[in-house]
């Protein structure tokens, strides 16, 4: 099975996190392979120009490359539609299975499902964003019906630098907004280093946190028809089953 993932051009976090996540399956994942398309963002910020990165039209071109290997799933792996909103990343999703026949997914939309599956409600948010970028995702998910009462933020605008942010400083955020009362964590960024230290945190604070770079993931392997479960030692992300019940689950797993 291959995996298909569109990443901006200056991340450095998701490819070796995505590659660490695969390989802790107990079973192996020797049936499982990434294969990754970039298109340019150096950015995050509102200004026209850094709204102007995610053209769906650098998006979709990166998408038909990654087409050409055959991949089983193409997943915009990026956060924008966090402060764009939810509808870009359905029209995304839609622009790209029609360029390719491919199934599409992204990082926000199954952040969405997660949280209507699980019950969430109420969303501690970590993220390196700017203030303003911060506040729109707020906005956007409050609208979902994803409050976010406790939040952290670092201020950086150089996509590039979310990288250089420490595990340990992300696991110190995911700290301080869980003492002040959610029902899961959301570190929304696919360029920071909080996937590997999931699983610890949510032993330490009996809570769900979920980090970008293993929720796209969850999605990719639940898209193919993968079985996540497989890495669930992971993280709790992976503890829920590829298709959706028929009724919801009400208490964060």
């Amino acid at each position: 099975m291959r995996l298909g993932m569109l990443t901006p051009s200056s991340n450095t976090v998701l490819e070796p996190t995505t590659a660490a996540l695969l390989a802790g399956a107990p079973a192996g994942a020797s049936d499982v392979s990434m294969h990754v398309s970039r298109f340019r963002v150096t950015e995050i910020a509102l200004s026209e120009a850094a709204l102007g990165q995610f053209d769906d039209g650098d998006m979709l071109r990166a998408a038909e490359l990654l087409a050409d290997a055959k991949v089983d799933v193409i997943a915009w792996n990026g956060t924008s539609a966090g402060w764009l909103g939810f509808e870009r990343d359905e029209r995304l999703c839609e622009r790209i299975t029609a360029a390719t026949g491919i199934p599409a997914c992204t990082t926000v939309l199954a952040y969405r499902e997660i949280f209507q599956r699980t019950g969430a409600t109420r969303i501690g948010l970590v993220t390196p964003y700017l203030p303003d970028v911060q506040a729109r995702i707020r906005a956007n998910w409050a609208a979902a019906g994803f409050a976010c009462p406790a939040e952290r933020h670092l201020g950086r605008q150089d996509n590039f630098s979310f990288a250089e942010v420490s595990e340990n400083t992300v696991a110190s955020l995911v700290r301080e907004v869980a003492t002040e009362g959610c029902d899961a964590v959301a570190i929304v960024c696919t360029n920071m280093r909080g996937a590997l230290a999931a699983a610890t945190l949510e032993a330490e604070l009996d809570l769900p946190v979920y980090d970008s770079v293993a929720v796209t993931l969850w999605k990719c392997l639940a898209t193919t028809g993968l079985d996540p479960t497989r890495w669930r030692d992971l993280g709790r992300v992976f503890a829920l089953p590829a298709e959706n019940d028929s009724q919801p689950v009400r208490t964060p797993i």
